[in-house]
């Protein structure tokens, strides 16, 4: 699958590398990603926060970049899109909270089309009531949240069915590769060394 159009929810603060290091690199590989937060706009940006793991019992946030959004949440329709990304960080607590969020969300499930989600991200799939029989991971501070959802718990990144889980940004190599897998991305490493001579 070539040109997949991907929808990503974000918000302030959430985790910087998880929501620039994807965007990035599903736009490399040739996929469209659309960036979208709820009560903002194409022109808006969310503010993101760095965490980082330095040895104490959780992570230390420092602030990120502003994040520019390419749309505003309520100019996409969620069937467009034939797969989702839910970054993690302290985005997921509040854009729970909003219908919209829950709704898109439940769409990519109940179409079974592809989803990735990762660190807190999960956060959101437990509010949307879409984790019930999944194997997931997450954030290890978030399992109790997302078994109470109805999955079951794994320490690795781990694809079941339309999911792809990892617990935080250092994850991102298998948590991408997975990801790009479930897509069905062909990358054709010798075709671009030709065209770049």
């Amino acid at each position: 699958m070539t040109g997949t159009q991907i929808l990503m929810i974000v918000g302030d603060f959430g985790e910087d590398y998880e929501i620039m290091v994807p965007f990035q690199a599903l736009q490399a590989v040739g996929h469209e990603v659309h960036a979208v937060c709820p009560e903002k706009g194409a022109d808006d940006s969310v503010k993101t926060a760095v965490h980082d793991f330095r040895g104490d019992q959780t992570y230390l946030e420092t602030r990120g970049h502003d994040f520019a959004l390419t749309h505003g949440f309520d100019e996409v329709t969620p069937s467009d899109y034939d797969a989702l990304v839910v970054p993690g960080g302290r985005a997921p607590e509040y854009l729970r909270g909003y219908d919209e969020v829950l709704d898109a969300v439940r769409h990519f499930f109940e179409a079974d089309k592809p989803v990735a989600s990762i660190c807190h991200g999960p956060q959101i799939l437990a509010a949307a009531g879409v984790l019930d029989g999944y194997e997931i991971t997450a954030y290890p501070a978030v399992r109790p949240e997302v078994e109470a959802a109805g999955c079951s718990w794994v320490d690795e990144v781990t694809t079941d069915g339309n999911l792809v889980t990892g617990q935080a940004w250092p994850d991102h190599p298998e948590w991408i590769a997975q990801f790009l897998d479930l897509l069905g991305t062909e990358i054709d490493h010798a075709s671009e060394a030709a065209t770049a001579d």
